[in-house]
């Protein structure tokens, strides 16, 4: 922990700025959104599936978006295009405020999942990607607690904000937000590049070679550890965009949610930074089969679980995953296809996870319609997760084969 400590001191000014992307990508993600769905289903008469599907399609084109938009961050610098892209979201959160029909409620979503979820996430992993070589597992882990702490502080901020004012006003607030606390300070921190170190002791302080986002696209191994990426995000996705129908379902109270989005974040930035450290020290290629298994008994706690204990036990575990699936997939790109063209390699793979983010809702929405219960979807998930992590374990052997092969690179 002092070692943890010492580094986020010296490394202060970049860490902060990728974790304070991060957190403000919060509003465009799920879990913050979907604590308006009650309001919004109410606003335009939607069913669960109706709004499924239009939060699906606005996903779904942010993430054919984001691959061609994801390479700006090889072209242009940090600041510039994290700049933009604040100014971008905070468009979107105001332009939620005055939403009046379902087709601009399909192009607000399109904006807020593009440049919230999509390009803050992806600004600052890759900027910490490339910045840093041997550390690079602690430096992903620091900043990717802004995901965190945000699902903490979010969730009980919005119920606070709803109990005083209109929906509508909350999204303009957090317009506000983003342009007088964001964009200012992201924009100072980020003004100054930091410089790749390889004083280090780390195993993983080492060069591979850079590929191309061509050849990486045409590497069949890529495509298995996304199969990786989707899990996640499909199924977190999934149970908070419908928190709502969950908790009416099992009978809860509604604040049993907000609670548990708190043992989420807490446990996450554990993992998150236990992770970290064993990616430095092994590899990210070797902790990859197991980080699957806790999101797997997850689903089944859920599926089975009756009582409010149930949905913190999935939280728990959930973050176990989270944590895991934030040290590694912030460092594997760079890892195994090298810094070169990290931002448009790193595009194609937030597009996956994305992708995947955005059929959750939309295919358990349309399950729900059709009188599939959630609870036995959530047993469909945990099946998945299994299989998955099943080819991670072939996807680990070839890169290990690869690690010996590849003379540019020394372990």
């Amino acid at each position: 922990m002092q070692g943890i400590l010492l580094f986020a001191y010296q490394n202060a000014r970049w860490l902060l700025g990728g974790l304070l992307l991060t957190f403000f990508s919060s509003f465009g993600q799920t879990f913050f959104i979907s604590l308006f769905s009650g309001e919004i289903r109410e606003s335009f008469q939607l069913s669960d599936g109706e709004f499924g599907a239009i939060y699906m399609a606005g996903t779904l084109a942010s993430a054919a978006t984001l691959i061609g938009l994801g390479k700006t961050l090889d072209q242009f610098s940090i600041s510039a295009v994290s700049s933009c892209v604040i100014c971008a979201l905070a468009v979107a959160c105001l332009g939620m405020s005055f939403v009046n029909s379902w087709l601009l409620l399909l192009v607000v979503i399109y904006a807020l999942r593009l440049f919230g979820q999509g390009m803050m996430t992806h600004t600052s992993q890759t900027a910490i990607g490339r910045w840093y070589d041997a550390d690079r597992g602690r430096a992903i882990s620091l900043t990717s607690m802004g995901h965190q702490i945000g699902e903490a502080l979010f969730p009980a901020i919005v119920l606070v904000l709803l109990g005083l004012y209109d929906w509508r006003i909350t999204w303009r607030i957090c317009a506000v937000a983003l342009v007088v606390v964001a964009l200012p300070v992201i924009a100072l921190l980020m003004r100054v590049e930091h410089q790749p170190s390889l004083n280090s002791h780390s195993k993983v302080a080492n060069k591979v070679r850079d590929w191309t986002r061509g050849e990486v696209v045409r590497d069949g191994v890529f495509w298995i550890l996304c199969l990786g990426i989707l899990a996640p995000a499909f199924i977190g996705t999934s149970v908070f965009f419908h928190q709502v129908r969950i908790v009416e379902s099992k009978g809860w109270s509604p604040g049993v949610f907000a609670l548990s989005f708190l043992i989420l974040s807490v446990t996450t930035v554990l993992f998150t930074l236990i992770a970290g450290q064993l990616v430095d020290r092994y590899h990210a290629r070797r902790i990859l089969p197991a980080f699957l298994l806790p999101l797997g008994i997850a689903c089944l706690v859920l599926s089975f679980g009756q009582v409010p204990l149930a949905i913190h036990g999935f939280m728990f575990l959930l973050a176990i995953s989270y944590g895991f699936s934030s040290a590694i997939f912030g460092t594997i790109w760079p890892e195994t296809y090298g810094t070169a063209h990290l931002g448009a390699i790193r595009a194609v793979a937030v597009a996956a996870m994305v992708f995947a983010s955005a059929i959750g809702p939309g295919i358990t929405g349309w399950c729900i319609d059709r009188g599939i219960g959630f609870d036995f979807q959530l047993l469909v998930m945990a099946g998945y997760c299994l299989f998955a992590a099943a080819t991670m374990v072939g996807a680990v052997k070839i890169l290990e084969k690869r690690q010996q092969a590849d003379p540019v690179k020394n372990d």
